[in-house]
């Protein structure tokens, strides 16, 4: 009667239920799935960080100030100077009209009648 015990008790600790080693392989497609969702985002998001500028303070995005090295190059005209200039010797884009030597009119339409 004692072989009959142990042979019960082994093949009792022996038997497994019938779900055993079904999660396994579910699981660990879960796992690889995972995985490869979470190497895709943090590519994605490399990508979207090298697209950055390195800081948004305005301080750092002018453009630094360009010392010259001697002084000629402190006396640059401004930007413009050279339009101004132009247009100061050109004459006036509308002029009063010159009066002819043979035109007797002097003034307007009021001086005349």
């Amino acid at each position: 009667m004692s072989t009959s015990v142990t042979e019960l008790f082994a093949v009792a600790v022996n038997q497994q239920p019938e779900d055993v080693g079904k999660a396994g392989p579910l699981g660990l497609l879960l796992l690889v799935l995972l995985l490869i969702a979470a190497a895709l985002l943090v590519r994605s998001m490399t990508t979207h960080l090298k697209r950055l500028p390195r800081s948004f303070d305005p301080v750092d995005q002018e453009p630094l100030v360009e010392v010259p090295d001697d002084l000629s190059e402190l006396d640059e005209p401004r930007p413009g100077q050279d339009v101004l200039d132009t247009l100061r010797r050109a004459p006036l884009a509308i002029e009063p009209p010159r009066p002819d030597a043979g035109d007797d009119r002097t003034g307007g339409p009021a001086e005349r009648g």
